[in-house]
């Protein structure tokens, strides 16, 4: 009723009041700034405090050639590609008040340039000027420690980091990556907590090429209060631009600790140039409130104690007056209340209630349905050949977009793979709803299917950064961090499928996608189904080939090539992994690209794992719960025979049987 709606409002009122007037709360003192400022003309390993000032990490040096930050070091033995560093001030700054929530205000102006340097004449243009490895990044970080990932992630994050690695950057990249929403190869963003940028900005609009290989400067200002930010950028020299580059409301503060590290960072993918930081000032200014005096001393004690007795004697009347006065109010209100909720009661008496319809209850808006041929042709663009995002012997895959913005992945099976393998449509589509039914967060969801027409169509939702084998064997190089979740994923995928009596049948590294936070999720099942329908023999059978196959793409995971060689004499990758185990040698198997940073122990023992999963199953092939449990070091793993498998029969890539029970003897 109203009225307890009004008793519970005053009482909150009433109790605030006294909260407030509570003669235990501690004065606070007045507002001061907290200031620090940092300037560096130049960097050179003969200025005695830059030791103790700049933490390098990663490829990150000194060079007094240049007087700069160099990252990464051009005179490394090796290789440059694939190369991540950070330069950070040693000292935390204060940048955000956790009393007022309350971000810093900051300024920061510095100058650098990107240089050419290559290991081939393929690297520069005719120009001379580099073509981007990867770009640069000013820096706020939670810790002076982490080294980011190379390549398109600038050296900015890192895998170990995970979601709760609070970080801001802006960059200047001169690599287009368009996973990453990248405009073009030669721009600037503002990233928070992600390496995908919240905005991102044409450097050209300015007139700044950034590896053009002259000097520029930027300078970035924030306005903590008004939550704003202004960047400007120019050939160093030509002073203080007019014109901003970015400038808009922003707010930092979900992205800051109270004391973080400032700095930079810049990477190599593919391509390669040296990043030179030649001179950094930067100035933040944050508000603290101050006590005063200590609560520790005797004076604020006693001070304490003989305001105590006048506040309780002045407080007493005004705190009695409102309890009086909130009583009557409320008992007003009850009787004004229960008035009315008679008289309404007296008058509606003879009134015929009328029951309000039922409604339909609503279908879960995750939940999968049917889609019409039409539907699916419009979102395709009928079926356009630009749609296309690949192809194989059974099916047809499109990109498409439905009438509410959503980006997703049709699967489009071909007539003729029915006809060919004489496959049962009933129970194939029967399969394609019994998976749709399944959720778990690494596997991708089937949004619906149509069967319209003589067509068979599955629908997924879309996954942004493609399959995981153009990132093992194409787009830069995963770090072994980020692989050993992968796997992680995929076992657990699995398992829980396989807790469904249900099999994915097509497990292979270009069925594993990675997500906008390079999460693994599985997706493009297999639903293949022998002619004589879904058998318990033939789950069995299914599951047991997942498992295989499972083990086949970890070790492609760790050894960073596919399963087949492209190169003529090179043996295959389970033939060469089950070889290189016979001679004690499987270190030679970890992909070297992850460079130094790779857990070379939990490599080998997840290629363990990847080579117990081939074995035949009477020779001791795990099943997918004990896989997980092997990877979470529940359990030791067993020891693996010297023997290596051999292929009795051909693998048969449209069942993906013939690896489940008859393609493991040994020699």
């Amino acid at each position: 009723m109203d009225y307890y709606y009004w008793f519970f409002f005053l009482f909150s009122i009433l109790f605030s009041n006294l909260v407030t007037s509570s003669d235990d709360k501690v004065p606070t003192g007045p507002i001061i700034n907290v200031t620090k400022h940092i300037s560096f003309q130049e960097f050179n390993s003969n200025n005695p405090r830059l030791k103790q000032d700049v933490t390098l990490l990663g490829s990150a040096i000194i060079s007094d050639e240049k007087t700069s930050v160099q990252i990464p070091d051009p005179e490394q033995q090796g290789d440059l590609k694939h190369l991540a560093g950070r330069a950070i001030y040693s000292s935390p700054v204060r940048l955000f008040d956790p009393v007022s929530q309350t971000s810093a205000s900051f300024e920061t102006t510095f100058s650098f340039q990107f240089e050419a340097k290559s290991n081939s004449s393929n690297e520069t243009s005719d120009l001379g000027k580099s073509v981007g490895g990867s770009g640069l990044t000013f820096i706020i970080v939670p810790d002076e420690l982490t080294v980011g990932r190379s390549g398109p992630w600038l050296g900015m994050l890192n895998d170990v980091c995970d979601d709760d690695y609070n970080t801001v950057a802006i960059e200047f990249d001169t690599r287009e990556n368009p996973e990453f929403g990248d405009p073009n190869d030669n721009h600037l963003g503002i990233n928070l907590g992600s390496i995908v940028s919240t905005a991102a900005i044409n450097a050209s609009d300015v007139g700044v090429q950034l590896n053009d290989g002259s000097i520029h400067r930027v300078w970035i200002s924030y306005d903590g209060k008004k939550r704003f930010i202004d960047i400007r950028l120019a050939p160093d020299g030509r002073g203080y631009p007019s014109k901003s580059v970015y400038s808009s409301s922003l707010d930092l503060s979900p992205y800051l600790n109270e004391y973080m590290f400032v700095g930079f960072s810049a990477a190599t993918g593919n391509h390669t140039q040296i990043h030179n930081i030649l001179s950094w000032n930067f100035t933040s200014i944050s508000q603290a409130s101050l006590r005063i005096p200590s609560a520790e001393t005797c004076q604020n004690k006693i001070r304490l104690q003989n305001n105590r007795q006048a506040e309780i004697a002045h407080r007493k009347t005004p705190n009695s007056f409102f309890i009086f006065l909130a009583v009557v109010i409320l008992l007003i209100i009850v009787l004004i209340n229960l008035y009315f909720s008679s008289y309404k009661r007296d008058e509606n008496s003879n009134e015929t209630i009328i029951l309000p319809e039922k409604k339909q209850r609503p279908m879960p808006p995750n939940k999968a349905r049917r889609f019409t041929i039409a539907e699916i042709s419009s979102a395709t663009r009928n079926f356009s050949e630009l749609q296309i995002l690949g192809s194989d012997e059974k099916s047809i895959t499109y990109k498409a977009t439905m009438l509410n913005g959503c980006n997703v992945v049709v699967k489009r099976f071909l007539t003729q793979f029915f006809n060919t393998h004489g496959f049962e449509k009933r129970q194939f589509h029967k399969e394609i709803k019994a998976i749709s039914k399944i959720r778990h967060p690494n596997l991708a969801p089937i949004r619906g299917w149509c069967y319209d027409n003589q067509e068979t169509i599955v629908v997924y939702d879309y996954i942004p950064n493609g399959s995981l084998d153009k990132w093992l064997f194409g787009v830069g190089v995963l770090p072994w961090t980020r692989r050993f979740k992968v796997v992680k994923a995929l076992a657990e995928s699995l398992l829980h499928l396989h807790s469904k009596q249900l099999a994915h049948k097509n497990v292979k590294s270009s069925s594993v996608f990675l997500d906008v936070s390079f999460r693994a999720v599985v997706g493009d099942f297999g639903f293949v189904l022998t002619s004589s329908g879904s058998t318990r023999f033939e789950s069995m059978v299914s599951q047991t080939a997942d498992v295989f196959e499972f083990g086949v793409v970890v070790l492609e995971i760790v050894a960073g090539r596919g399963r087949k060689s492209n190169r003529p004499g090179e043996r295959d990758l389970l033939d060469l992994a089950w070889a290189m185990h016979e001679v004690q040698q499987k270190e030679t198997l970890v992909d070297r690209r992850m460079g130094a940073v790779v857990n070379l122990d939990q490599a080998i023992r997840v290629l363990d794992i990847g080579l117990l999963c081939t074995l035949n199953e009477n020779k001791g092939r795990p099943t997918m719960e004990e896989v997980v449990e092997l990877l979470n070091m529940e359990k030791p793993i067993p020891e693996l025979p010297s023997g290596r498998p051999v292929c009795l029969f051909p693998y048969n890539s449209t069942t993906g049987l013939c690896s489940g029970y008859a393609c493991t003897a040994f020699k």
